[in-house]
């Protein structure tokens, strides 16, 4: 339950591995010196966790998280944005340290997004040009279109 946390002091925890003494990985979780202004002792429920995507067990705080197409759809989805303000705080920081402003990362999303099911559809024959249907109403003889067919080369 660390990461997506914040802690009493209102810092972002931040959930971080180490070699054990026996030679194996463990888990820690810490307390970051990051800020989150506005929230405090906050444990991020599962159905925000769901919404936007993330995963309970991530290890540090990165904005490589960003260049995941699925985890930003998620991220910038109506579900994400609306009902969980610390996740999408905390991803807005992250992408503001790269210079990208969420809103706009997002609404490029959206605009993809919809090229993408566009070019889907279109690509599959499913949303054909009315001149497509007219022209497959029938067979087209050489004598109602007064144009003289040639034989397909053998």
């Amino acid at each position: 339950m660390c990461s997506f946390s914040i802690s009493s002091s209102g810092k972002r925890c931040v959930l971080e591995n180490y070699e054990s003494n026996n030679g194996g990985i463990d888990f820690q979780c810490k307390t970051s010196e990051i800020v989150v202004k506005g929230m405090w002792e906050l444990i991020e429920s599962d159905d925000c966790i769901n919404a936007c995507g993330v995963d309970r067990k991530t290890i540090g705080i990165s904005s490589d998280s960003l260049l995941d197409l699925k985890l930003t759809t998620k991220i910038c989805s109506t579900e994400c944005h609306q009902n969980c303000p610390n996740i999408v705080d905390l991803y807005y920081n992250l992408a503001l340290g790269e210079g990208v402003y969420l809103p706009e990362l997002c609404n490029v999303q959206r605009t993809m997004a919809r090229r993408v099911m566009m070019s889907q559809v279109l690509s599959s024959g499913e949303a054909s040009s009315p001149s497509t249907y007219s022209a497959a109403n029938g067979p087209i003889s050489s004598e109602s279109s007064g144009v003289d067919h040639a034989e397909a080369p053998m």
